[in-house]
């Protein structure tokens, strides 16, 4: 009678709990199928509930023993006393309300970042010291900086009142005049963390300096992706200023040949200049009758390389690629298409160079809202894969923007996606806040141990310009170059460098008459003889005693090849301006290589040597067989001889 009593008070005791309480009794909980409202409760024994620690050895026949019950009781005391030193020092770091107090990266002291807690009513020498310091972070950032007003040097958020807010703006703007800049308020955010209802705001501020002597800060950014993406029109309407009407309007000053014209695809490497003054506004031809004008007004510059998307063209957009020496790659994609064709291509090789990139979603106004998602569901899977690990962000507003531009040159693995219209206009302001805000990759210190060394300037472009003479189009590698400095070019078919003097200098359209490393120009050359010039050669100061090379050493990495890689086997080489058919000489500890292998190969150039660099990167090509690498050795042509006539 009493076992019937308690088995009828353990039932009553289980209809009036919850599923939950069971559980946590160490109940196991069924649902009958037939009536979803009835909950059977089936216990287990209480050796049974601990968690083993000690392995099979302390298992006993039903559970656990003695012992392991110990050990799990101590375990459960430290959890518990872990979980409430957790607990303690989350409530140490949160403000009263509960809220974590919102914080940025600790400031560094080199960049073009500055926080500043508050610039409220400076002393004259606080103003100075504050100018100079202004002045390190323009230098820093190659003209242009970012003030975060409100904010502790070590990342707190911590907000300042209007009143505090307005007068530190007003301070920053008197420091910019002072040092020759104008400022533009980016964004601004309210921080609530505080217990009172006061609000406090934060505000991110660009300033950007007008550059002296026409040097203006420059980003080049290669247009990639698959033929009819709308790459040409893209840049038409970008730099013109006016809306296409849908049928290709806005491409027809891009195009270079008449075949272009006709056909609609782009087949060579075409230019474009987007400029930005000093308030972040556009300077597009719009604004300006030519480029001269767009420089003049410009203190920063965004020249778009538009770059074939068809895949007979595909050595024209390697040239491009690897010769120009972009800072940031644009993948095109049309939004009702989606990753086709050559996209995937161009990614690979963008990536391979290591070159950032950023995608464009492009005729947002011909597909549907299904179509459009499932075009970004499709970026997204490719975006991570294994191959690519990226991570893909999509702005929708001025501030996702300003945020991913920042991040996007920080961090290799953010890659920021925009949809617009060329046609209806969608998100084209957008695009040119983030490049209005996307900073310089290399900073001033780089910049300056570039201009530091002896000149040398690669040849990718040649012309001919009635009234001028021969003109050479390229990039300025490292040195310094002038207007009549003379220089040596090669190397020619024999191996060897010819004098020539250098008559006018021309960057962006416009005449300059200083020229720095980074920096994309074409060269006048007066009446030297056009057919002595070919791509890839290399303008260099004759104090630099230029050597070259036949055969050379690379360690490679095989992305891909339908069968093996071996010796006796011919492919096309790029390295920056060089583009030329070798032959795999040798192929170090292995006898043939398969698709995922590395080794270090050994090179031969078939038609004549090259100017190379130790640790230039490498990528080359035939038909579906690609690789990638870096230069690690150079055989001189004399060193070459020797070889040939003593192998041993």
């Amino acid at each position: 009678m009493l076992r019937r009593e308690r088995e009828r008070e353990r039932k009553e005791r289980e209809r009036a709990s919850p599923p939950g309480e069971a559980q946590r009794a160490g109940g196991r909980v069924r649902r009958r199928t037939g009536d979803p409202t009835c909950v059977q409760v089936h216990f287990r024994p209480a050796e049974m509930l601990a968690v083993p620690l000690g392995g099979a050895a302390s298992r006993g026949r039903h559970g656990l023993s003695g012992g392991a019950k110990k050990t799990s009781k101590k375990c459960r005391a430290r959890r518990s006393k872990r979980g409430r030193r957790r607990r303690s020092k989350r409530s140490n770091n949160r403000g009263n309300n509960g809220c974590q107090q919102p914080f940025l990266p600790p400031e560094a002291e080199e960049g073009n970042i500055e926080y500043k807690l508050k610039l409220v009513s400076p002393t004259q020498y606080r103003f100075e010291h504050l100018a100079t310091q202004l002045k390190w972070r323009l230098q820093e950032g190659r003209g242009e900086a970012v003030y975060q007003i409100g904010v502790e040097d070590n990342g707190l958020l911590v907000g300042l009142s209007r009143a505090d807010m307005e007068a530190s703006i007003a301070t920053l703007k008197k420091m910019a005049d002072k040092v020759g800049a104008d400022i533009t308020v980016l964004r601004e955010r309210e921080v609530d963390y505080e217990p009172d209802d006061s609000t406090r705001r934060i505000a991110e501020v660009l300033v950007r300096k007008v550059p002296d002597d026409q040097q203006f800060l420059d980003l080049r950014v290669a247009v990639l992706g698959n033929v009819d993406s709308g790459k040409s029109t893209l840049l038409g309407v970008l730099t013109q200023g006016e809306l296409d009407n849908g049928r290709g309007r806005a491409r027809l000053n891009l195009f270079r040949h008449l075949h272009e014209i006709q056909t609609g695809r782009t087949s060579s490497i075409s230019f474009e200049i987007l400029g930005f003054n000093s308030r972040g506004q556009v300077v597009d031809y719009s604004h300006s009758r030519s480029a001269e004008e767009i420089c003049e007004s410009s203190s920063k510059m965004i020249t778009f390389m538009d770059l074939a998307g068809h895949h007979k063209y595909l050595k024209t957009t390697i040239f491009g690629l690897t010769s120009y020496c972009p800072d940031f790659a644009m993948l095109v994609v049309s939004a009702n298409t989606g990753v086709a064709g050559t996209s995937r291509e161009h990614l690979g090789l963008a990536m391979a160079l290591k070159v950032p990139i950023f995608v464009v979603v492009s005729k947002v106004d011909v597909c549907s809202r299904a179509t459009l998602d499932k075009t970004l569901r499709q970026l997204e899977r490719l975006l991570k894969q294994p191959g690519c690990n990226k991570v893909p962000l999509l702005l929708s507003c001025p501030d996702d923007a300003v945020a991913a531009a920042q991040q996007f040159a920080q961090s290799a693995c953010i890659t920021p996606i925009l949809t617009v219209s060329s046609v209806s206009g969608e998100s084209l302001e957008l695009l040119k806040v983030f490049l209005n805000v996307l900073p310089p990759l290399s900073n001033s210190k780089e910049q300056e141990e570039l201009m530091q060394q002896l000149t040398e300037f690669q040849v990718d472009e040649i012309y001919s310009v009635p009234e001028v003479g021969t003109v050479v189009g390229g990039t300025l590698y490292s040195g310094v170059c002038r207007e009549g400095e003379r220089l040596v070019v090669g190397p020619t078919e024999q191996g060897h460098f010819l004098r020539l003097r250098v008559a006018s200098i021309q960057r962006n359209r416009s005449a300059c008459r200083l020229l720095r490393a980074g920096q994309a120009a074409t060269l006048a050359l007066g009446n030297f003889d056009r057919s002595l010039l070919r791509k890839g050669m290399v303008m260099v100061s004759p104090k630099m005693k230029p050597t070259v090379c036949r055969e050379f050493e690379a360690a490679i990495v095989l992305l891909f090849h339908a069968k093996t890689f071996r010796r006796g086997s011919q492919v096309t080489v790029h390295v920056g301006n060089v583009r030329q058919t070798a032959v795999v000489q040798s192929v170090y500890g292995k006898d043939e290589l398969r698709t995922g292998e590395r080794a270090v190969v050994g090179f031969h150039f078939i038609k004549h040597p090259e100017y190379l660099r130790t640790g230039a990167k490498l990528l080359f090509r035939e038909g579906v067989t690609k690789g990638i690498g870096h230069v690690t050795r150079l055989l001189p042509a004399d060193q070459n001889l020797r070889q040939k006539q003593n192998p041993h």
